[in-house]
């Protein structure tokens, strides 16, 4: 396996430059983006590695699956389902969702900006601190790695120049879609989105959500199976933004991107897989992370279809 992995590393190297970093958050502008990593943990537990995947990144809009997961862990299925939509919006990642003049909630959906920035008022916590810290807490326990924090520098820089999702933010709010107050929310968003991961990291959140809440090596469930049934079938339908029909044809199986260059991949029953380089295509995946994907979904017939 990890000379399979290293060979497609050595293949999709030229894709890299194909790519265009995230230059609207300006830290992510700073990254080098000739960076290709990949790591893959079957569900024996063995963890197999090629290229740069022990290179730091921020998880951004992977995160979305995380505040999905402990918005359904603190309020259950039904309550989620009736505040946050489950359809592919079929729009690009930031983009108002209004239909005839209105926004309802059935409009949102977990995996773009403005049903995340809904989820994160529908943790419970008796404070935005709290809230934070029990979704960066379940992110290191999926990850099994208790020292992930965030970047400071990334959430800053969200923070000076998110004024689209203060926008939409603003928005939900006029229509009673979040509770609270906005920046607050807002804030606990921002911090989610840079909280600082690496391949292996992202590698074991996928494996959680195809073993349906068991982290690798362990008997301990850290969610209940059937979250992981409803968040994959979102991933399946909308975790590659505008681009996730095609991806499920050339790919075929859950998986969530992120503009910092992070792609996670969920085959259930059978591996987790963390893709990490930072050139992005024009829908907002990696550019050269969805062509390792690709080939290895063909190498190893991953396709749930």
């Amino acid at each position: 396996m990890e000379q399979l992995l290293e060979n497609l590393i050595e293949e999709c190297q030229q894709y890299v430059e194909k790519g265009e970093v995230a230059s609207y958050i300006p830290e992510l502008a700073k990254v080098d983006k000739n960076q290709l990593g990949i790591c893959v943990i079957s569900t024996t537990g063995k963890v197999y590695r090629a290229g740069d995947y022990l290179n730091s990144f921020t998880i951004q809009s992977v995160v979305k699956t995380i505040i999905l997961l402990q918005a359904l862990i603190d309020n259950g299925e039904e309550f989620v389902k009736e505040r946050i939509g489950v359809e592919a919006t079929g729009k690009p990642f930031d983009a108002i969702n209004m239909r005839a003049g209105n926004l309802e909630s059935q409009h949102l959906n977990p995996m773009v900006n403005m049903g995340a920035i809904a989820m994160c008022s529908l943790i419970k916590g008796r404070s935005e601190e709290e809230k934070f810290e029990k979704l960066l807490n379940l992110t290191r326990k999926l990850a099994c790695n208790d020292s992930i924090e965030v970047n400071q520098e990334v959430y800053l820089s969200e923070k000076r120049t998110g004024n689209k999702n203060r926008a939409l933010a603003y928005l939900l709010k006029s229509y009673g879609l979040i509770e609270g107050d906005v920046d607050a929310v807002l804030d606990t968003y921002f911090k989610a989105c840079s909280i600082s991961i690496n391949c292996e990291d992202l590698a074991c959140i996928g494996y959680c959500f195809a073993s349906h809440g068991k982290p690798p090596r362990s008997d301990e469930r850290i969610f209940k199976s059937e979250y992981a049934t409803y968040v994959n079938a979102i991933l399946t339908t909308c975790g590659m933004y505008d681009g996730s029909g095609e991806f499920a044809i050339n790919v075929g199986i859950p998986a969530k991107s992120g503009v910092g260059g992070g792609i996670m991949g969920v085959v259930p029953t059978r591996m987790g897989i963390g893709i990490f380089s930072p050139g992005l295509d024009d829908k907002g995946n990696s550019y050269a992370g969805i062509r390792v994907l690709e080939r290895l979904s063909k190498e190893m017939f991953l396709s749930i279809f």
